[in-house]
């Protein structure tokens, strides 16, 4: 019968050679900390069932690699994206631009001229590193990059806003992804909300009511992640504006997708653009990094310069301010748009462009390769809290497996995972969301489950 004495000890366990070798790969520290919890866990195995011989040392010792092998993984990994979502959520939204990264991996390899004048030779701001290009690519006279849009509401409603009234339509209260409230956002800067009109329809007249008492800013939150269809109705932007302007109002546009281009070209429904906010009169538009703009997460504040100084000052604006990765990413991703080529060079928007010839291609050649399946049309999706119940035409590989959603668990086993969908019994893949450079790796995944 097997005791608790017959364990090694963990001194003696750290004299062997395997020992030494974990050590060399993991550190001591960790390495201790995991002999000591397989043997804990070999303790409890023996107070269960102490007839069972006692495990060798080797085995021990083996148990001990797997143990750190498994705490010193990444838990954040690179996937493949086969849900024909092109901006995933759950899967990190936009993938980068090659110049993007490029961009990201330079300036994080050493130091960076990021708060630092180079003509002067003086102390400099990071606040300046984006800003010549968003005003050339909007016409704002001003822009602020933070670390997300969330961030830039609460920014621009805190140092404009606090304890003060801020007028916004009733429609637009919305709830987003994980539970995120807008109403709760701006209730954290201080700012006391004015719900105004019902919530399917919105009369100028109800903020001119609203107007009638002393205001800071009027409100207007794009409904991005859902639609409000039938008997409604919503003032036009600019009249929002105008009637703000008559009463000495400054107007704050929070679209959120950050559309820099039309939507409706790909044959989506228009989702506003930045631009569209700016030549409406609006004083300030905030919107994402890494939705339709194609980049890193973050957030975006665009419009008057003197509102901008003074959010740039504001106590709050250092705390959710950008790096020199967000920044440097930032930058490149907006310097496609400013060389009119970000329909070639970002990801998400060489998705959208995708004929359906070439879809049909590429799942063509996915079915010739495994030797099975059936291409058929499907839907593509934006997502990512943007253009809501829209989608466009795809094609995919069908795949009949016996058992879907074990099948799918394998995908996600694979190296990298395998994130695909399922509809009617069927597996289903669809080639517009898998960047090219992913494809072999997708084609070795597949082939390992489909033999599993």
């Amino acid at each position: 019968m097997t005791t608790l004495r017959d364990l090694p000890a963990v001194e003696q366990l750290l004299q062997t050679q395997t020992a030494a070798e974990l050590i060399a790969r993991y550190g001591r520290p960790l390495t201790l900390i995991a002999i000591r919890s397989t043997l804990d866990e070999a303790r409890e195995r023996i107070k269960l069932n102490p007839e069972p011989a006692l495990p060798p040392i080797d085995l021990i010792l083996a148990q001990t690699d797997s143990t750190l092998s498994a705490w010193t993984q990444p838990m954040l990994v690179p996937l493949i994206n086969a849900t024909g979502v092109i901006l995933h959520t759950n899967l990190g939204r936009a993938p980068l631009s090659a110049a993007a990264i490029h961009a990201m991996d330079v300036v994080s390899r050493g130091y960076s001229n990021l708060e630092y004048d180079l003509e002067k030779g003086v102390r400099g701001s990071r606040l300046i590193h984006a800003e010549s290009i968003l005003q050339k690519l909007t016409g704002a006279e001003s822009a602020l990059v933070v670390n997300n849009c969330a961030s830039a509401v609460l920014l621009v409603l805190s140092t404009l806003a606090n304890k003060k009234r801020v007028i916004i339509s009733r429609s637009q209260l919305v709830e987003i992804g994980g539970g995120f409230r807008i109403p709760d956002v701006m209730k954290q800067s201080g700012a006391k909300l004015v719900e105004v009109g019902t919530t399917n329809r919105v009369h100028l007249s109800d903020y001119e009511e609203a107007l009638q008492e002393p205001t800071a800013l009027v409100m207007r939150a794009h409904p991005s992640n859902f639609k409000i269809i039938g008997f409604t109705e919503e003032p036009e932007l600019k009249d929002i504006v105008e009637v703000a302007h008559q009463a000495d109002v400054f107007v704050v546009d929070d679209l959120g997708s950050g559309a820099l281009l039309d939507t409706a070209k790909y044959g989506l429904a228009h989702e506003p653009t930045i631009q569209e906010s700016l030549s409406a009169g609006v004083d300030l538009v905030c919107f994402s990094g890494d939705k339709l703009l194609g980049g890193p997460q973050a957030g975006i504040i665009v419009g008057k310069k003197a509102l901008i100084d003074k959010i740039k000052k504001h106590p709050l604006a250092r705390a959710v301010r950008a790096d020199k990765v967000c920044l440097a990413g930032i930058t490149a991703t907006l310097l496609h748009y400013l060389k009119d080529n970000a329909e070639r060079e970002v990801p998400i928007w060489r998705m959208m462009s995708l004929t359906l010839k070439q879809v049909k291609g590429r799942a063509e050649a996915w079915k010739n390769e495994l030797g099975q399946g059936h291409v058929v049309e499907g839907e593509s999706t934006v997502g990512g809290g943007s253009l809501p119940g829209e989608t466009f035409q795809t094609y995919l590989l069908s795949l009949e497996i016996k058992s879907p959603d074990k099948f799918l668990k394998k995908l996600r086993k694979q190296h990298p995972p395998i994130i695909a969908r399922t509809e009617n019994d069927k597996v289903l893949l669809d080639p517009r969301t898998v960047l090219p450079e992913q494809e072999g790796a997708l084609l070795v995944g597949l082939k390992n489950a489909l033999r599993l």
